[in-house]
């Protein structure tokens, strides 16, 4: 692990993220192997030359992020080395890999229009005989394939889809630049068997375990605006959820930009 001098001038939220951005890369590394305790709160800060305050911020988000866990009496426990997805970075892996400190890559292998199935229509609320639009793409952490997407659209969301170069790294950013917001989701997470495609593209073994996640995202009004299936390489992502009793529904809430 890097460390280096953080500059005290700098805003104290960027600060912290600093500081959790490095222990994530060192937690994802296996620096401090599973089941390991992170050094004191005292020593870190001296480490990144920060506040104690600034250092519980880093934890709180390592924490929020399922990576670490604090036991009574004892430094906080590395709970594991996976990269971890937020259900509010679900909705997009640019974001989600950029808040990893990764750089995010995608390329498109296919986009093909087409009568939508049963199941796309009924997912995306369509009438029959409507065509949509699916892509094929895979996707990289700083140049890592680690998960295959495939995506179905609506024709108004497909229609600025397939207007986009190959290479852009991320669908999300350019949809809302024309009206269409991402800001809701469904999610079903399962394992799947890898078939030809993805064994092609992720340099796995056909029919070896695949994690995937399936989603339904929807506009402020409620109208879906993609049906996705996400295949994902073992040890590659985690998932964390929080409940409360406060509420029946899990909360997602987007994170602020660095």
């Amino acid at each position: 692990m890097t460390h280096v001098a953080l500059d005290q001038d700098r805003a104290a939220g960027s600060l912290y993220r600093k500081v959790a951005a490095d222990l994530r890369e060192a937690i994802t590394s296996g620096t401090f192997g599973d089941a390991g305790r992170l050094p004191a709160e005292g020593a870190l800060a001296e480490q990144y030359g920060v506040s104690r305050g600034t250092v519980r911020q880093a934890l709180a988000m390592l924490r929020a992020d399922g990576l670490v866990t604090s036991r009574r009496g004892t430094r906080r426990v590395v709970l594991g080395t996976a990269r971890v997805q937020s259900f509010s970075e679900l909705l997009s892996f640019t974001h989600w890999a950029r808040s990893m400190g990764e750089e995010p890559g995608g390329r498109l292998e296919s986009l093909i229009k087409r009568p939508a199935d049963a199941a796309e229509r009924e997912q995306l609320r369509l009438e029959p005989g409507t065509e949509v639009y699916v892509t094929l793409r895979l996707r990289t952490l700083s140049g890592t394939p680690v998960m295959v997407e495939r995506t179905v659209y609506p024709p108004r969301v497909g229609e600025v889809v397939a207007e986009l170069p190959p290479d852009v790294v991320s669908h999300t950013e350019p949809l809302r630049e024309h009206g269409i917001l991402f800001t809701d989701a469904d999610h079903t997470i399962d394992v799947v068997a890898a078939n030809a495609d993805d064994a092609r593209l992720l340099g796995c073994r056909r029919g070896s375990p695949l994690l995937r996640e399936k989603r339904r995202t929807t506009d402020p009004t409620g109208t879906p605006v993609e049906w996705s299936q996400d295949r994902y390489l073992p040890g590659t992502v985690a998932f964390s959820i929080h409940n409360s009793l406060a509420s029946s529904a899990l909360s997602r809430h987007a994170r602020d930009n660095d």
